[in-house]
């Protein structure tokens, strides 16, 4: 799936140029149309110094971790307030001031940053970590989330950690966590049209029972 309550912009020193930027938000991390049907496994492309950079940093972010769940969906809200609809609890609250003091928003930041500690823990064990998205995806159908936004949470960690980590944010470390959340979002969607065509296969069957239980019997 935070940033500062006062939710600070990109600073000058922000490696992320304004063209990654848009494509990252805009376009999405370029999953393949394979994945969005659920057909093709991503495979998670990190290396061991990666994932490293990766657990150095989350050890930084953890202290802070309440904080930076309100800021990502603050700033989800602010550059996608079609987001909003996904929530029922915060499609009709337009103050975002009202919404940093929300303590249905924190409890909901903190759920997903609770997702990335695990992601994190589960780095050396692909197969724990490939479980735990695909099944978040999975209950993101029942909730009615399409797998857009997951993307754009993705981008908005990106963007609000970078002030929190200052100088330990380098250009590798933000190529790790892109990494990652390219692989979740992907997994996730994997898991998402996979609920999605069980459903759709669940509610035919159910259909042609009702049709037959329906029709008289012919002698």
């Amino acid at each position: 799936m935070g940033c500062a309550l006062s939710g600070p912009g990109v600073t000058k020193e922000s490696t992320f140029s304004e063209e990654k930027r848009g494509s990252f938000l805009e376009g999405g991390l370029d999953l393949s149309e394979e994945t969005e049907c659920g057909e093709t496994p991503e495979q998670l492309s990190l290396s061991e110094s990666q994932k490293a950079l990766i657990q150095e940093s989350w050890k930084i972010l953890h202290e802070d971790i309440a904080r930076v769940g309100i800021i990502v969906f603050i700033r989800l809200f602010e550059t996608h307030p079609e987001c909003k609809d996904v929530f029922f609890l915060f499609r009709d609250i337009d103050d975002l001031q009202q919404l940093k003091m929300s303590k249905e928003l924190q409890a909901h930041g903190l759920r997903v940053m609770s997702f990335i500690e695990k992601s994190v823990a589960r780095l050396d064990q692909e197969d724990k970590l490939e479980h735990l998205a695909f099944e978040l995806g999975r209950s993101h159908f029942r909730y009615k989330a399409p797998p857009k936004y997951y993307e754009y949470v993705g981008a908005q960690f990106i963007q609000a950690v970078q002030p929190i980590l200052k100088e330990a944010w380098t250009p590798e470390v933000e190529k790790a966590w892109e990494s990652l959340f390219k692989y979740l979002a992907a997994t996730m969607r994997r898991g998402f049209y996979t609920e999605e065509k069980t459903a759709g296969a669940s509610k035919s069957l159910s259909s042609r029972k009702a049709g037959a239980e329906s029709t008289p019997n012919k002698i």
